[in-house]
């Protein structure tokens, strides 16, 4: 289990080698109204990789603006997936890639985070098999601060209407902001500063701060 520390605090680990196993292609942010069948596709994927990983999955949690009522988003369903030792692919790796989906991104100094791809979209050099919708499922560990970070984020804008709309906001203008060269990360970036501003309400809330 992290620390509250861990969890509250943010920090920019210094990528200590290429994370790409599949590089992207450029790709416009396509941003979308709520769509109501996110859910049933979030439930759908997470039977899939519970029946693919077994007991091997300890978590599988619906996350990222997807599972929010309300919230526009890129029309990916992102899912966090917590395993004992991401680092132990032979435990998990051929069975998902086996079922369609791609490793695209592997990152063991930043909490041994793995990054698969399923479903179909514009920017895959590799595109999935998998058949599902558009999919992202990122590996962690039990004591990675990352999916109680994402729950949290999560819940609180359920909960909050004015967070809600805010980042409703923020994200349709970093969006309409976007330029020919950009990637995901500038995306992020233009959305950084209200991210942890709603961060630290949902963490106040939570009771992780006072």
């Amino acid at each position: 289990m992290p620390s509250t520390r861990q969890i509250t605090e943010f920090s920019d680990e210094p990528a200590a080698g290429n994370p790409w196993v599949v590089e992207p292609m450029p790709a416009t942010i396509e941003l979308v109204e709520y769509d109501p069948a996110w859910p049933t596709q979030a439930r759908q994927i997470g039977d899939r990789l519970s029946e693919l990983l077994g007991l091997r999955a300890i978590r599988i949690d619906h996350v990222g603006s997807t599972a929010v009522e309300g919230l526009p988003a890129k029309p990916v369903i992102d899912i966090d997936v917590t395993v004992a030792d991401p680092a132990d692919e032979a435990g998990y790796v051929s069975r998902l890639q086996e079922a369609g989906f791609v490793l695209t991104v592997r990152e063991p100094w930043w909490h041994e985070h793995r990054l698969f791809r399923g479903g179909r979209r514009s920017d895959d050099r590799v595109a999935p098999t998998d058949g599902g919708p558009a999919t992202n499922i990122h590996i962690f560990g039990p004591d990675s601060p990352e999916p109680i970070k994402h729950l949290v984020f999560r819940n609180w804008l359920r909960a909050s209407a004015s967070d809600r709309k805010l980042y409703a906001d923020t994200k349709r203008a970093a969006a309409a902001a976007q330029r020919d060269d950009d990637a995901v990360m500038d995306y992020n970036a233009r959305k950084q500063t209200v991210i942890l501003d709603i961060y630290e309400r949902a963490f106040r809330a939570s009771g992780f701060l006072s």
